[in-house]
C-alpha cells in the first residue's frame, strides 16, 4: 500500500514542492527570476495528504533546486519517503515565451508524472497550473521567510478546487540565497 501512495499521490507533491491555476504569463519578468532565484537550495520538511484514500498520511522530503543558465525557472531533485518507502523526485519548469510556464514532474503527463501547463509568479509566491490526462490541479508555493516554504496541493472535483497535499519545508543549507529576492 505505501507503494502505491508512492507512485500515484507523491508526484503531485513534489510537484507541487518543487516547482508551484493561473494562466500562464505571457512574459516573465525580474520578480519572477528573484522568485526563482529565492528557492535555489537544499530544502527538507514534512507533509500530508489531507484528502482522498490516503488522508491523515504523513511524509518526509528532501529537494535541491537550482535555477538554469540564462532562463527563467527552476529544477528540483530529491525524494519524498513514506515508512521505509522512498520515491525519488524530480521536476522542472521554465518560461517558454508566449506559451508561458511549461514543464514536468517526473517524465510528464506522456508517462506517469504531470505536466506543468501554466504559472504565474506573485511577490513571494508562485502558483503553478498542473495537468495528467482529466485530472486539472493546481499548486500554490509560497514563501514567508527566506528560510520556509509553504506547499498546497489542489486538485479540481467538479467545479471547485480542493487541497489534497500539504506541506512545509525548511531551508536546510547553509546559506540562505533570499537576499537576491530582495534586491
Amino acid at each position: 500500500m505505501a507503494r502505491a501512495f508512492l507512485s500515484a499521490i507523491l508526484p503531485l507533491a513534489a510537484a507541487a514542492a518543487m516547482t508551484f491555476g493561473a494562466a500562464g504569463s505571457a512574459s516573465a519578468s525580474e520578480k519572477d527570476k528573484k522568485f526563482f532565484s529565492s528557492v535555489t537550495g537544499a530544502w527538507s520538511g514534512p507533509g500530508e495528504i489531507v484528502a482522498g484514500k490516503y488522508k491523515g498520511t504523513k511524509f518526509v522530503c528532501n529537494f535541491t533546486g537550482a535555477t538554469p543558465d540564462g532562463k527563467i525557472g527552476m529544477s528540483l531533485e530529491g525524494g519524498c519517503r513514506v515508512g521505509l518507502f522512498t520515491q525519488k523526485m524530480a521536476a522542472s519548469v521554465e518560461h517558454k515565451g508566449k506559451q508561458g510556464y511549461r514543464g514536468t514532474f517526473m517524465d510528464g503527463a506522456v508517462g506517469k508524472g504531470l505536466d506543468v501547463v501554466g504559472g504565474n509568479v506573485s511577490g513571494r509566491k508562485v502558483i503553478l497550473t498542473l495537468n495528467r490526462n482529466q485530472l486539472d490541479g493546481a499548486m500554490l508555493a509560497r514563501l514567508p521567510d527566506d528560510n520556509t516554504m509553504h506547499v498546497t496541493v489542489s486538485v479540481k472535483v467538479d467545479d471547485q478546487m480542493v487541497p489534497v497535499i500539504g506541506m512545509n519545508l525548511k531551508r536546510v543549507d547553509s546559506s540562505a540565497v533570499g537576499a537576491i529576492a530582495r534586491q
